[in-house]
């Protein structure tokens, strides 16, 4: 039998759905010879399973990034950005960072009463917790699940400081937790907005919010007082990079108050599925697009090393890094607006805890 080529599918992000990468065998659909591979693949449903985590709190010590604790209230995302770094994870569920990591969600509903034990536990130190770091915590399912809402609950009673990344104007449900937590130095918040362009936005982040929804999304939290940057990530080579200026503009007018930026990263599978996209829904860049990509990673897909993976390296890298740095200043998108205060963190009394005497 034939094996049938794979193809994009509508509200999808990820063209194929290979095997993960530690699964002992590989699967391939292939064309029983009645006809079926000519059909248009059927809807794919998201399902949403449980996510039966001990701990809530991760960390990490990379240099890379500004934050050394996260907490992920979701493994996988509905999104279905083709370029998230977050899909090689899904291999180790034994399922495909393909369409498996934007149909087959878990979620962490224990993840408030795991925070409190956490933070409660006489050897925590509070620092900032970072969300939206691996998956975003306001996809879809969080209409439904409030995994996302009920952390903040906690964290708002202990006085602990978050901040958030998301694509999604969903994070605007929780301003009245946000915002009193803004107004004691205790939230500030990043919408990712990746092109200004709506079809590309579609095709690349196919259940994300609209560009011109994140920018609503930037106006409603600075309205609220919430600290808030824009970040134009990923920039990608001979696709959206051009529109950096236009991005951080938008974003300015909107509100947001500090930028950053990401150049595309490509590490283990999201190399192939991203050629896969670029295959199926822009041909005619594909060449060049992986070209630059490769001119920016020292003739490869990707460079993992501490320092570069963020911004890349060669001339392309450099003229994209001059020119963020230009704009930026003269947006006035300086500001250090996420120097949150630790010091207000007290875990509130417990039931049968003795009263304090302070």
């Amino acid at each position: 039998m034939d094996e049938v080529a794979d193809r994009a599918r509508k509200g999808r992000g990820a063209v194929s759905n290979a095997t993960g990468r530690f699964e002992p065998q590989a699967r391939v659909a292939t064309d029983d010879g009645w006809g079926s591979a000519d059909a248009d693949p059927p809807p794919l449903r998201t399902t949403v399973g449980i996510d039966a985590a001990r701990r809530i709190i991760t960390t990490n010590d990379s240099p890379d990034v500004p934050f050394d604790q996260s907490i992920n209230p979701y493994r996988g995302c509905e999104h279905g950005c083709v370029y998230c770094f977050a899909r090689p994870t899904h291999a180790y569920l034994g399922l495909s960072p393909g369409l498996d990591f934007e149909s087959k969600l878990f979620a962490k509903p224990d993840a408030a009463r795991l925070l409190e034990k956490e933070l409660r536990h006489k050897s925590y130190r509070c620092r900032i917790i970072a969300m939206g770091t691996n998956t975003d915590p306001y996809q879809p399912v969080e209409r439904q699940m409030q995994v996302t809402r009920q952390i903040l609950q906690v964290l708002a009673a202990y006085g602990h400081p978050v901040t958030i990344v998301t694509k999604s104007a969903l994070i605007l449900r929780d301003l009245d937790i946000l915002a009193p937590m803004a107004a004691r130095g205790l939230a500030a918040a990043a919408v990712s907005v990746t092109t200004l362009d709506r079809d590309l936005a579609r095709r690349m982040e196919p259940r994300a919010a609209t560009p011109e929804r994140r920018l609503e999304t930037i106006r409603g939290l600075a309205a609220a007082g919430i600290p808030t940057a824009v970040m134009a990530a990923p920039m990608i080579p001979a696709l959206n990079d051009w529109e950096l200026e236009r991005i951080l503009e938008a974003a300015a007018g909107a509100g947001a108050t500090t930028a950053g930026y990401v150049v595309l990263r490509l590490p283990l599978e999201i190399k192939g599925l991203f050629e896969e996209w670029l295959a199926a829904h822009a041909p005619g860049k594909a060449a060049h697009v992986m070209a630059n990509v490769h001119d920016m990673r020292g003739g490869k897909a990707y460079d993992s090393r501490w320092g570069k993976r963020m911004k890349g390296t060669g001339p392309h890298a450099e003229l994209l890094a001059q020119r963020f740095a230009v704009a930026q200043r003269r947006l006035g998108l300086t500001r250090r607006d996420w120097q949150l205060d630790t010091s207000q963190f007290r875990p509130p009394p417990a039931p049968g805890d003795q009263l304090s005497l302070l």
